[in-house]
């Protein structure tokens, strides 16, 4: 199956590079360019692509907010927005997390990692780029505990299971790791996953790991391991298992 993209960057040059590039391989295609925010809004909606490569800073409206109004919309939500940017400063890591983007990269990143950063979120998994995700951990870690930025009442709906796949996915572990500390099967770790996205309203994996710290389910004190930590080298993507 294509993967139809659209790209949204307020530079031509950067739009008509990532177009070649993202034309050039077998399984993808550029169904539509947009230049501004609301550009990238409008072409969302009537493209509806898989994936919109999405840059922070543009005209009018910012990235953020245009994946958040894409994302919001029912008829939209379904679109995985990769964040692109040179910036990879942490209120912006935080903003596209929160506003349900998928992925977030720094754009320098190789043409082939991007590529396959593409594939990733239209897959429905999550990725962040390594020097961003080490620095998001800091931050999570060393926020004060006294001060969630979300109502622990957000938890209410969930059972005590869904309670402790959700502790285990924001220590960071994998299906297949959290599968074998309970005790079942990996399909079940997923149906349980499946409905912590539909109960707390979640676009995805990422958004599970911020509602679990920002309601004090996961306390900056506790020993989780990094929530993003990933084997891979200095150059690669970091990958949020489904």
């Amino acid at each position: 199956m294509t993967i139809r993209v659209v790209i949204a960057d307020d530079q031509v040059l950067v739009r008509a590079g990532f177009s070649v590039l993202v034309n050039a391989a077998t399984d993808m295609e550029v169904v539509a360019e947009a230049g501004t925010g609301p550009d990238a809004v409008a072409a969302g909606r009537r493209h509806l692509p898989d994936v919109i490569l999405m840059d922070i800073r543009m005209p009018t409206m910012d990235g953020i907010e245009a994946t958040r109004q894409l994302l919001d919309d029912p008829a939209t939500k379904s679109i995985r927005s990769l964040i692109l940017t040179t910036f990879d400063l942490d209120s912006y890591v935080f903003g596209a997390l929160k506003a349900g983007a998928s992925g977030f990269l720094l754009k320098d990143t190789p043409p082939e990692l991007l590529l396959a950063g593409i594939r990733t979120v239209a897959a429905g998994d999550a990725l962040l780029a390594p020097s961003v995700t080490r620095r998001l951990i800091r931050d999570f870690v060393n926020r004060p505990a006294a001060v969630p930025r979300a109502l622990p009442s957000l938890l209410d709906p969930l059972t005590e299971r869904e309670r402790e796949i959700l502790v285990h996915v924001a220590s960071g572990r994998s299906n297949g790791d959290i599968a074998g500390r309970l005790h079942i099967s990996v399909a079940t770790v997923k149906t349980h996953v499946s409905r912590l996205l539909t109960k707390l309203d979640a676009h995805d994996r990422a958004q599970l790991v911020v509602i679990a710290y920002e309601t004090g389910l996961i306390q900056p004190s506790s020993q989780a391991r990094p929530v993003f930590d990933s084997p891979t080298d200095e150059g690669a993507c970091d990958r949020l298992d489904l």
